[in-house]
């Protein structure tokens, strides 16, 4: 099968998007008895609980075969699913109300909740981004936290923004806004800064030179 092209890249040849064509329906087609699962386990346990565990299966499979078997099936299950988003090895999805926009990367073994990730977004390996920061209350000491309940909240992360490995995110990101490795966002951040720390915090304006340069 072949990969999807890189944004910027020049546009493919008729003969291109014929085989690329072709593959999302050899993929659809290899991919069927997965989505069929997912409609009988939805009657069962629901959409959130049987997409988690197509997830877990597809997110097994690796390279390019991978990547449209993903497509293939994310395409028809989440509430958005551009056809030129790419998802990596070992991503999970656990809400069927994510939507994945137009030329979206997404790295190895994130987490996905309830998440809009607009055109162009870039996520690095290991990102988490749960349904926001308040999924579980915990308020009552007489109560275990798992039967208090919780909140769940679309976060949102802007046109072209990237994400750095290993980073959290709890609240919104802006448009273009650089989110260093290791960072945890428990606060909106604006457009076109560069955030880092736990928790993150904005350092300097993304087009600002670094202190020292020049």
């Amino acid at each position: 099968m072949l990969p999807t092209d890189p944004p910027g890249s020049p546009r493919p040849s008729r003969a291109k998007q014929l085989a690329k064509a072709a593959a999302r329906l050899a993929a659809l087609a290899a991919v069927s008895p997965v989505l069929l699962g997912y409609v009988l386990n939805s009657a069962l346990v629901g959409r959130n609980r049987a997409l988690e565990g197509a997830s877990q299966l597809l997110s097994m499979l690796p390279g390019v075969t991978g990547q449209y078997l993903r497509r293939a099936f994310l395409g028809r299950v989440l509430a958005g699913f551009h056809h030129t988003a790419t998802v990596e090895f070992g991503t999970l999805f656990s809400q069927t109300g994510a939507v994945l926009g137009e030329n979206v990367y997404v790295g190895p073994r994130c987490g996905l909740g309830l998440v809009r990730l607009e055109r162009d977004v870039l996520l690095g390996p290991g990102v988490q981004i749960p349904s926001g920061g308040k999924t579980h209350a915990f308020d009552d000491p007489d109560r275990p936290i798992r039967e208090q309940g919780g909140e769940r909240t679309v976060v949102t992360v802007g046109a072209g923004a990237w994400v750095g490995t290993g980073a959290i995110v709890m609240a919104d990101v802006g448009r273009g806004t650089v989110v260093a490795a290791g960072a945890v966002v428990t606060r909106p951040l604006p457009d076109n800064v560069v955030a880092a720390g736990v928790p993150a915090r904005v350092i300097r304006h993304r087009f600002e030179k670094p202190a020292g340069d020049g």
